[in-house]
């Protein structure tokens, strides 16, 4: 008997963002797993949009529609917009969203959704980056911007990137000279700035998948974590994350950043819908401590996809 036919999978990375290279690693890490883990069932191509926007595959240029009769399927590492031609193509694919994006990169609209469902995230403000035209004298601009997030909310504050830029550190001020010096090192890297209310308490991070395991919405372990969760912390936290995986539509994977404070009051502080694919990342962990592998997560959202 003849074996079936290898699914064609295109893994779609490049693009025209500032994002580029990041995409490029990305999309190279899932090219690889898949060719080194499900070679028997899948036939992985690279699929790259070059600076230009030019599309190519296999390195030979191509146009978009050329990829309906190429591959089965794209996994999309690069921009989510990229996702909108894909679905206008009619091809199936994985990948996010521009609303998943949003969500992920804008505090402000993400609190909005969790406000819906009655889940607390701890106050921020953000700071644009300087303006000598607009923001006043530069020596005075850190004084000002700090007197402007004490007035907002007190004292502990975390500093750091918005744009989580990797060449600025991220800050602890717990006093106003910390918190003016944490935003002058920010504002000397050019980028915007995002201060957030510290909220001390249990750091936890769980993901969760949909329909894998036979489970509307499988989560795995809470694994490491800073302090120690009782069953009950667990199961409220599990509970929390499928109503979110559920109310922010998440098609394939989401992983959520929870403190949760003495009191037991629950704080998202961020979510993620980007695999890591690592050997030694949180996710990695999480797969095997449940006796599973990633090539079997990544198999079971192409199916998924398929």
């Amino acid at each position: 008997m003849q074996s079936a036919a290898k699914k064609r999978v295109g893994v779609l990375r490049g693009g025209m963002s500032e994002d580029y290279h990041a995409s490029i690693r990305r999309g190279g890490e899932i090219i690889s797993h898949i060719h080194e883990n499900l070679e028997d069932k899948y036939k992985v191509l690279d699929i790259l949009v070059d600076a230009d926007g030019v599309w190519h595959l296999s390195g030979v240029p191509i146009l978009s529609s050329d990829l309906m009769h190429r591959v089965d399927i794209v996994w999309n590492a690069a921009h989510p917009s990229f996702s909108n031609i894909l679905e206008s193509l009619g091809i199936p694919f994985v990948g996010n969203g521009l609303f998943s994006h949003a969500l992920q990169n804008s505090r402000t609209m993400l609190r909005e959704h969790m406000a819906q469902i009655g889940v607390s995230m701890p106050r921020h403000f953000v700071i644009p980056v300087y303006q000598s035209d607009f923001d006043g004298p530069r020596e005075r601009y850190s004084i000002k911007k700090a007197k402007e997030v004490h007035e907002k909310f007190g004292a502990p504050w975390i500093i750091k990137s918005y744009t989580e830029d990797a060449n600025m550190g991220i800050h602890l001020a717990k006093t106003f000279n910390e918190l003016v010096a944490s935003i002058e090192d920010g504002v000397n890297h050019g980028k915007s700035i995002m201060v957030e209310e510290f909220i001390g308490g249990k750091v936890a991070a769980m993901h969760s998948m949909p329909h894998f395991r036979g489970k509307d919405v499988y989560t795995f372990p809470l694994g490491n974590t800073f302090g120690n969760f009782s069953s009950e912390e667990k199961n409220k936290l599990e509970s929390l994350v499928k109503t979110l995986h559920s109310h922010l539509g998440a098609k394939h994977y989401l992983k959520t950043n929870f403190v949760l404070t003495p009191m037991g009051k629950v704080y998202l502080t961020e979510i993620e819908s980007t695999l890591d694919l690592k050997p030694d990342s949180h996710f990695s962990q999480a797969v095997e401590s449940v006796g599973a592998k990633m090539h079997h997560v990544i198999e079971h959202i192409l199916e998924r996809a398929v």
